[in-house]
């Protein structure tokens, strides 16, 4: 029994520019990592968040003033006459909370399920309001949509958002590798988004206690999610190869997971990135799961609207993909035929023996 003797190349290092390189290429990579997930977080600020002052015109303007001056261009107010409409307009989703002033004595309302963040500052600015009026004594603060008591922070729902994400890609990158047809992959896809959206609904439900509502419900909505990213990704796969697979999991984890404003809100990150973040399914996602789990379903309609479209994009995607993987099959077959001279191959092309 003969053995290769191993060329004097396989024990050669590699060359200084090549280890010079890998040094530059991993850098770059570390660098864009952290300005994806760290820029948002640092540049979070108040501005354009909407919210709502009830009360005579009297009484609006004055905190409006007050407003601007404590937060510059902090917040979008919707004036309205009494309680009742500033309420409807939190459980609508319109806006995050409100400064009621019909009734005499200031109070707060604000809706912690919505967002902690946007909820945080209004209680600050609640007790702004109670030092600059005539009792000295903070506003009254009330919840309209609390997190439930085992999650009163939301850090299961904010801790979430990057796993869903993951299970999209990870499920396009394993339907990939392990299945064979475009068919079988796409439901492949569906099957997980489902059996995905009970198991980590579940688990967010009724294991860590960070979401109410419907259980059904919340897990479409998750289900909705998971479906938009694999299918995307896997369309993706199916037209560029490999390439696909590295721009889906860019898309959806360096720019839709750290503006998808789940954390915060998508008003308080920088500049466009939250409207770019709620056109993104994680972004949209977010949204989707606090409507349903917190305000029975309210203000949900854009978030279902960019699941289902980028579900749309991902089948036809597939489609795409996988009528020019039969087409380049069956050229590829054509032309096999003909290099063996088989009788096919002969009848497609007029050639005769």
């Amino acid at each position: 029994m003969t053995t290769r003797a191993p060329l004097a190349t396989d024990a050669l290092p590699s060359r200084w520019p090549r280890v010079i390189g890998a040094v530059v290429l991993l850098t770059a990579i570390t660098s864009v990592l952290l300005v994806a997930f760290a820029w948002p977080s640092v540049r979070s600020s108040v501005h354009d968040v909407p919210i709502a002052v009830a009360g005579p015109a009297a009484a609006v303007t004055p905190i409006r003033s007050a407003l601007e001056q404590r937060l510059p261009g902090g917040f979008d107010i919707t004036e309205v006459t009494d309680t009742a409409a500033a309420e409807q307009l939190i459980r609508d989703r319109q806006v995050y909370g409100a400064i009621d002033l019909s009734s005499g004595t200031p109070q707060v309302i604000v809706a912690s399920a919505a967002s902690t963040a946007v909820a945080q500052t209004l209680q600050t600015m609640a007790t702004g309001l109670g030092r600059a009026g005539k009792s000295g004594t903070p506003a009254v603060v009330r919840d309209l949509a609390a997190l439930p008591a085992d999650d009163p922070r939301g850090a299961g729902l904010s801790a979430g958002a990057l796993p869903l994400v993951m299970g999209g890609l990870l499920a396009a990158g394993l339907l990939t590798e392990l299945v064979r047809g475009t068919v079988r992959r796409v439901v492949g896809a569906l099957a997980f988004a489902a059996t995905g959206g009970l198991a980590v609904t579940a688990i967010l439900q009724f294991w860590l206690g960070s979401l109410s509502g419907s259980y059904p419900v919340n897990a479409g909505a998750v289900a909705l999610t998971i479906a938009a990213t694999s299918l995307t990704v896997l369309g993706l796969e199916s037209l560029l190869g490999y390439a696909g697979i590295g721009i889906g999991a860019v898309a959806m984890m360096l720019i839709g997971n750290p503006l998808s404003g789940t954390a915060t809100a998508p008003e308080m990150l920088p500049g466009w990135s939250g409207t770019l973040g709620q056109l993104l399914p994680p972004g949209a996602g977010g949204r989707l799961l606090r409507s349903t789990a917190f305000f029975d379903g309210r203000g949900a309609t854009h978030a279902v609207t960019v699941l289902v479209a980028w579900v749309a994009l991902g089948a036809v995607l597939c489609l795409v993909g996988g009528l020019r993987a039969g087409r380049a099959a069956k050229a590829a077959a054509g032309l096999s035929a003909i290099t063996t001279g088989t009788p096919e191959g002969v009848q497609r092309t007029g050639i005769a023996r």
